[in-house]
């Protein structure tokens, strides 16, 4: 389980699920998780057959998802339509529930707006 931010840069499971990525996206990947790792009640673990880190909340259950691609990193938030559109980050308007914020190797990370945006989605059911 990560429950650091160092966590994530260091587990065994989450340098396996980025080795065969690029560097900038292993980069990008490893400081959105430390982002997310950090926000308090949430605990993340990898997900070798999802091929993602999910995080969950104690009472909120699975919050969101950090996916690496080759090209991007994807952060999933599980319940996205019913959070604010942190003025336009969230895309996925096709999709039933979740919503996702892409970050591209040389997009700045919105420290911030995830921030309020997983403490808008850890109080949807807290």
């Amino acid at each position: 389980m990560l429950t650091t931010v160092v966590d994530p840069v260091y587990s065994d499971d989450f340098a396996c699920l980025v080795a065969p990525l690029p560097p900038a996206i292993i980069e990008r990947t490893a400081r959105l998780v430390a982002v997310i790792a950090a926000h308090p009640g949430l605990s993340g673990k990898v997900m070798k057959g999802w091929k993602s880190v999910n995080f969950r909340h104690a009472i909120a259950g699975h919050v969101c998802s950090v996916f690496p691609h080759d090209d991007r990193v994807s952060l999933y938030f599980e319940h996205g339509r019913q959070l604010d559109r942190a003025e336009g980050l969230l895309e996925g308007d096709g999709l039933r529930k979740g919503r996702y914020l892409r970050l591209m190797p040389d997009d700045d990370i919105p420290v911030d707006a995830i921030g309020i945006l997983l403490s808008e989605a850890i109080a949807l059911f807290a």
